[in-house]
């Protein structure tokens, strides 16, 4: 009796592995392979753009999202050859490749890294004096600051990494968690969107492009293509008619983009159209690819060309040090996504966009670019490449997050990103603060931090150095 129920148990056995087996080569494959090349890419950056241990950053962003895989997850750290592998056991393997001044940049097994034609990048002068921590003088911002790296929740950690506010373009106050400091460049998300914003007002102030004009998208010049009326602006606000591409579970169109295709940008430009341009708002990384191709071809068409457009029309006047926009492997910048940046850094980005795309005399945006960024998008709390505050009830569609912050005055705009990345500007306070963390929920609580840091202002305006 006991030998046949052996016999039915190895044979079930063998049949939950043959099925399994099946779902791994055929509808699992390309989830499978999402999670090793999401693991590799961020463990890459980890190491070789935020120096961070690799081992910490699992833990914290990647591992509370793969708890039933981790077991047969294996990664890789090579820190001689500059890269990351990670298995599925022993399968599916991923390497992600770090490349000065370009990024971490995701490979298939052991194919060669493009060449990037000699380029070195050259120290960015400028920014905020690196030698020190700036400590504010004023007990109530000490204690708004407090409350953004407190942990109220052991559940649901926070996992405040930066935290930096500009008051009248003064760095009045920063903090860092223990391991990182005003150097730590740490992926930023959706926050490269507004970057993008950027980089596009560039190109329009250099008389390049146009918001108002058909996008520049070869794939959809058809005359039968309906696509080919979706403009500039309407990609920046997400008004493409274009799907809502974070839905669909993990392996939904955004990350299938970034993590599992090659040329990313061609996958874009192959989205269908859902609705008429204009008309529906859908949140889209996949219109910021595509904008993120326009600065590639308009730059000279390739990563090298890019990166140094990047360096000499945006970071190079800002000063921002520690800034990297990472590509594809045929160059494109993914400028949806994949921007590294430290609080500093992104604070100095904040602070343009507060005075109106200038920086120290020098006209970087378009006059009026700034207030173009957190005009209102059809009836939501989105802008063109920024968030606003004019909706505070409800919640973005399929995420149930907020669109704005409720506690702060109604100009305020922001970009923001995943797990808690937020660079917010206030005009009517002369402020910018900048958050960037691992929280993977909603429960930053960054509305009621900064308006601790409002009231604080004004009633005791703190000590400010540069």
């Amino acid at each position: 009796m006991a030998l046949r129920f052996l016999k039915i148990l190895s044979g079930a056995l063998l049949a939950f592995v043959l099925i399994v087996a099946l779902w791994a080569a055929t509808a699992g494959k390309n989830l499978l392979r999402l999670a090793t090349h999401s693991v590799s890419h961020s463990l890459c950056t980890a190491a070789f753009i935020s120096h961070l241990d690799p081992a910490r950053m699992y833990a914290e962003e990647q591992l509370p999202n793969m708890r039933s895989i981790a077991w047969a997850l294996r990664y890789r750290v090579d820190r001689n050859h500059h890269e990351v592998t990670a298995s599925l056991l022993g399968a599916f393997g991923a390497r992600a490749v770090y490349r000065d001044g370009l990024g971490c940049l995701l490979v298939d097994g052991g194919e060669p890294v493009p060449e990037a034609a000699g380029f070195k990048p050259t120290p960015i002068s400028g920014g905020f004096d690196p030698a020190h921590v700036v400590e504010s003088a004023d007990s109530a911002i000490r204690q708004a600051l407090d409350a953004a790296f407190a942990e109220p929740d052991l559940d649901h950690p926070r996992l405040t990494k930066e935290l930096v506010v500009l008051h009248d373009g003064k760095l009045i106050a920063e903090r860092y968690a223990p391991g990182y400091g005003p150097q730590t460049a740490i992926w930023v998300h959706s926050v490269s969107k507004s970057i993008t914003h950027a980089l596009i007002g560039i190109l329009v102030r250099q008389g390049k492009l146009r918001v108002d004009q058909p996008a520049p998208v070869a794939e959809w010049q058809s005359s039968s293509d309906p696509r080919r009326a979706i403009t500039v602006d309407q990609l920046l606000r997400m008004d493409s008619g274009l799907p809502f591409d974070e839905a669909g579970g993990p392996l939904n169109l955004a990350n299938r983009m970034w993590f599992v295709e090659r040329n990313i940008s061609a996958f874009a430009a192959a989205a269908p159209l859902e609705h008429a341009p204009g008309t529906v708002w859908g949140y889209s990384n996949i219109s910021f690819v595509l904008l993120s191709r326009m600065v590639r071809d308009a730059a000279g068409g390739n990563a090298v060309d890019a990166e140094r457009f990047v360096r000499r029309e945006l970071f190079e006047p800002l000063g921002m040090r520690n800034t990297v926009i990472e590509t594809d492997i045929t160059g494109t910048p993914i400028g949806s996504s994949h921007v590294y940046a430290s609080a500093r850094d992104l604070a100095r980005f904040g602070q343009l966009y507060l005075d109106d795309g200038v920086v120290d005399g020098h006209r970087i945006l378009p006059p009026g670019w700034a207030a173009y960024s957190h005009s209102q998008t059809l009836k939501t709390g989105y802008g063109a490449g920024f968030w606003t505050n004019l909706v505070n009830e409800g919640s973005v569609p399929i995420w149930d997050a907020p669109w704005g912050m409720p506690q702060l005055p109604k100009d305020m705009f922001y970009a923001r990103g995943a797990f808690g990345q937020y660079i917010v500007i206030v005009p009517s306070e002369h402020l910018v603060v900048v958050r960037l963390g691992v929280t993977l929920d909603n429960s930053t609580g960054m509305g009621g931090v900064i308006a601790k840091i409002i009231t604080a202002l004004h009633h005791q305006p703190p000590q400010s150095s540069r």
